[in-house]
């Protein structure tokens, strides 16, 4: 195999098509079919997102998470393959992440989850320059696994330690009231309340946002920009996306572990301003680039491209996965991280398929849509997108859940013992 697909994607359709050795491997492809290369690995993910559901239901979330191509004919329908496998790793992993980190590190360590996704661009972005030039049922109804569960992981061994006893206390009650509240759990019950149509709305809106607002456009002039500077080496070119990646590590990191000390709120709005202040710059540079060969313009546009990822890094890399999870009741998990991931293919696919044809056919202004996007995103996120901060996942419901009984229904079960928890 000439270059392998992580490779390819690492740098985007457009600089995957800088790469000679992968034009000569899959025939110069180009048109609809280069598009269809780049998004048929959506598809599958899009199809196997509800057989993960029922797996996560039914096996639970750790037995859910447990694959080199010749030629074009294995290398397209491998990439449909790698979708749907992944799709068991993206929609399993972050809830397990989710429902068993230690509570006062939760927020934390499931805004690293997605931070992942730029370890393996990034050092797939190092081995493309590097090799450029070579040939060749976890969690039913198991109250004493999931009491030593919390001991070992929550309390540091402490077989008599009140937090323990605390969060399974909080836990058993949660799924007490939900089990209350409904006489079955289904995709349809997501919308049949005013807060599981809340929820759905971010769940799916999210997903949307995240590809929806512009990142993807701006990363497609990447190499064209730079073979205007006179940067026109395959070398230099997938050097600067290996420091673009990085760029990318470096900002989600540094969003993740600070997500308990600013709030998903207020990281979301940082993202979505910044990048509309930078989408605009970049939108004005692209004009004037398209009446002039000044090459300060061109330096400028790349500058502005790496701060546009930086504010896409902030928020949309570290909370796509953490914020889905945190909204959704355990009995919904499972389907709220699919119905989100299944929103972030369609809107995926949909960039990858037709925004290198409409960019071919109207350039730099195709910017302006997005620039509207950007804008409509904003404005969600400051009315519809709660701050989640500082709460318990059993305490999410109160905060979806505005009738006047919700935190006195938490308490009205009894505990594993019998007895009222107070």
């Amino acid at each position: 195999m000439a270059i392998t697909d992580i490779q390819a994607k690492s740098v985007g359709p457009e600089l995957a098509r800088a790469l000679p050795r992968w034009l000569g491997f899959m025939d110069t492809p180009t048109g609809a079919w280069l598009c269809f290369v780049n998004a048929v690995q959506n598809l599958s993910a899009f199809v196997f997102y509800p057989v993960v559901v029922w797996c996560n239901d039914r096996f639970g979330r750790k037995k859910t998470i447990g694959a080199a191509a010749t030629s074009p004919t294995i290398f397209v329908p491998g990439r449909l393959f790698t979708g749907g496998s992944a799709a068991f790793t993206s929609a399993s992993a972050p809830i397990l992440i989710t429902e068993r980190a230690y509570p006062t590190y939760r927020g934390i360590i499931t805004a690293l989850f997605m931070c992942g996704w730029h370890v393996g661009s990034f050092l797939a972005a190092w081995v493309t320059f590097g090799t450029h030039n070579t040939m060749g049922t976890e969690s039913q109804e198991r109250f004493e696994e999931a009491r030593a569960f919390l001991v070992k992981h929550h309390a540091g061994g402490d077989e008599h330690s009140p937090l323990a006893d605390f969060e399974l206390q909080e836990i058993v009650n949660s799924l007490a009231l939900e089990a209350h509240y409904r006489k079955s759990s289904s995709w349809l019950d997501m919308f049949r309340t005013r807060r599981n149509l809340h929820r759905s709305f971010i769940s799916i809106t999210l997903g949307v946002f995240a590809q929806w607002n512009g990142v993807s456009v701006v990363s497609y002039y990447l190499a064209p920009v730079l073979r205007s500077i006179s940067i026109t080496s395959v070398t230099n070119q997938t050097m600067i996306s290996g420091f673009l990646q990085l760029w990318n590590l470096i900002l989600s990191i540094s969003a993740a572990l600070n997500v308990d000390r600013f709030g998903r709120r207020r990281l979301f709005l940082v993202s979505g301003v910044g990048m509309l202040a930078s989408y605009i710059v970049i939108s004005g540079l692209s004009g004037s680039l398209a009446t002039t060969d000044d090459t300060s313009i061109d330096r400028a546009i790349i500058r502005f491209l790496f701060i546009n990822y930086g504010f896409y890094d902030i928020a949309f890399t570290p909370l796509l996965v953490s914020y889905t999870c945190e909204i959704w009741p355990y009995n919904f998990h499972a389907r709220g991280l699919a119905l989100g991931m299944n929103s972030t293919r369609v809107a995926l696919f949909f960039n990858t398929f037709v925004n290198p044809i409409i960019l071919n056919a109207i350039a730099w202004k195709y910017y302006i849509v997005y620039f509207v996007l950007l804008v409509i995103i904003t404005i969600a996120i400051w009315f519809w997108y709660p701050e989640t901060n500082g709460r318990t996942l059993e305490e999410m419901a109160v905060l979806f859940d505005k009738e006047k009984n919700a935190e006195k229904d938490l308490s009205d079960f009894p505990d594993i013992e019998g007895k009222s928890d107070g």
